[in-house]
């Protein structure tokens, strides 16, 4: 049974461009053109899903041409297909810089060497990007932190092991038991 390669999430398909096929697509490479080098794109598993012939800058991402596709409608079933790449593909990030991929599944621990679960994910819903925490001791599901210096002062990839400060105030309140609220007697004056 042969290894899943390794791939990086680069960009989206977000719809059709025009009436003869064209497909619409977000970057999200820091240089948003860098991702259109990565083609052709493969899905998770590093199968191939897309391959590229023609591409141009539009508002809010590319438009691209690939075969096969030559309708409105075939571009638009193809919305919300993420678009990968094989880590292998990708230029070696700089010191202090990682790929998303490359943290998950570390184990994290606090500054005390306290065991705190494995990085589930790292997500961005639009501001910053966070961590998101599972299998940590005494906690039911997984727990998120702002990916920042002050609160990840240490990755180390080698051991891999990621160490996190400050953590305590992120994680989950937990869930108290509902009891049925007794209405007090009514009491006649």
């Amino acid at each position: 049974m042969s290894e899943t390669p390794q791939t990086i999430f680069v960009a989206a398909i977000t719809g059709a461009f025009g009436a003869r096929g064209e497909i619409k697509i977000k970057s999200f490479t820091d240089d948003p053109a860098a991702c259109l080098t990565y083609a052709p794109f493969v899905d998770e598993a590093g199968e191939v899903i897309l391959k590229i012939t023609k591409t141009r800058e539009v508002k809010g991402g590319f438009a691209v041409r690939s075969p096969g596709v030559q309708y409105r409608d075939q571009a638009e079933a193809l919305r919300g297909t993420k678009l990968y790449c094989l880590r292998s593909q990708m230029p070696e990030p700089d010191e202090d810089d990682f790929y998303h991929s490359d943290l998950v599944g570390l184990n994290v621990v606090s500054l005390e060497e306290q065991p705190l679960g494995r990085i589930e994910a790292v997500r961005n819903y639009g501001a910053s990007d966070l961590l998101e925490i599972t299998d940590t001791p005494n906690v039911k599901g997984s727990w998120s932190l702002p990916f920042t210096q002050a609160h990840v002062p240490v990755i180390n990839l080698t051991t891999g092991q990621v160490v996190l400060a400050d953590w305590q105030v992120f994680l989950p309140e937990p869930k108290k038991d509902k009891k049925k609220r007794v209405k007090p007697e009514q009491v006649d004056d």
